[in-house]
């Protein structure tokens, strides 16, 4: 029979953890002094590198529906958020910390594959989990992860240092995510649809962040983790800009267009709004927009699109029409407390 949290306690399941970590969690990097095991973590930055942080919540039935969502899905999502936070600013992730609130009937089985979607994420970067905690709740669970990343010295992009003039690139084809969700809430598609999947299984850009990042050419940069028209809202509100957008070179993929006529929306409300797609907004001069889309081929495949400029219109983002004719934007995303 399945063990629940109940039947092992804490120190069981803590133990549990650091035997998965120990067994599939590959070997600790040199510069880890002290890991999991005493009252912190220690270990020495590497020279001519900068550290970066990140922190990011997931709460069960706000940021993921566990009827959809399998428990090892559930910590591969909340890992890749946090992942593409450091490959956003052109690092790479190094080391986690994970705290748990858990519910005593959570089974045993069920938090080690959220540990697994962990390591399904870090493993591939070098990455470990280097310690964390763990509570009870009586409300929903949640799985609260602080990061931390490193990028060489001078090389973190920011997001608010876009120009007047610069192009506005964007990675892959955003509002799938979106509109998968929409389709499962509908039970119009089965899980395994790729829309579906989009959302239940996101990926993150941080290799090809870090590609960009390398190369000194990408003015400003951030993941579309509140969606498209929400993060680069965030550039423009950090840089002091705004931002013209062309509807005609918008990267719409076919499967969207389909769910979009399926759910008798405009796909442009999937593309621009709030959605988990995870892709990157990278701003840069005219004449360097070549050498991004090659630096994010090296790392990763799929479109990189010129959608639009930075102007001096603090604030305003207008959509170029098809016709010509201009329309203003409101700059909104994700929000927790709407």
């Amino acid at each position: 029979m399945a063990e629940a949290l109940k039947d092992v306690g804490e120190f069981r399941l803590i133990r549990r953890i650091h035997d998965l970590l120990k067994r599939e969690g590959g070997v600790p990097p040199a510069d880890l002094t002290v890991g999991i095991g005493d009252d912190a973590a220690a270990y020495k930055p590497k020279p001519g590198h900068e550290v970066l942080i990140t922190s990011d919540s997931f709460v069960e039935g706000r940021h993921y529906l566990p009827r959809y969502v399998r428990p090892r899905d559930v910590g591969r999502r909340a890992m890749v958020a946090n992942v593409s936070d450091i490959g956003a600013m052109g690092g790479v992730p190094r080391y986690a910390l994970i705290s748990l609130g858990l519910k005593d009937e959570t089974l045993l089985g069920d938090v080690e594959e959220i540990y697994r979607g962990f390591l399904e994420v870090l493993n591939p970067f070098g990455a470990t989990v280097i310690g964390g905690n763990v509570t009870g709740t009586q409300n929903d669970v949640f799985i609260d992860i602080t990061l931390i990343g490193e990028v060489k010295e001078g090389k973190a992009v920011r997001r608010s240092t876009a120009r007047p003039g610069d192009a506005i690139l964007v990675t892959g084809f955003p509002g799938r995510a979106a509109a998968g969700l929409q389709l499962l809430f509908r039970s119009l598609v089965p899980v395994e649809n790729p829309l579906a999947t989009a959302y239940i299984k996101p990926c993150h850009r941080a290799k090809a962040g870090a590609s960009v990042a390398a190369t000194g050419h990408a003015s400003s940069m951030i993941d579309t983790s509140d969606g498209f028209l929400g993060d680069l809202g965030h550039i423009c509100e950090e840089s002091g800009a705004g931002a013209e957008l062309f509807k005609k070179r918008f990267p719409v993929a076919e499967d969207l267009q389909y769910a979009a006529e399926l759910l008798k929306r405009d796909p442009l409300e999937f593309f621009l709004g709030a959605s988990d797609d995870y892709e990157l907004i990278i701003t840069c001069a005219g004449d360097h927009v070549s050498l991004i889309r090659s630096a994010v081929a090296r790392a990763c495949e799929g479109p990189v699109s010129e959608v639009g400029r930075i102007t001096t219109k603090a604030g305003k983002v207008e959509l170029v029409m098809n016709d010509g004719s201009r329309k203003a934007l409101t700059l909104k995303g994700w929000n927790h407390f709407r």
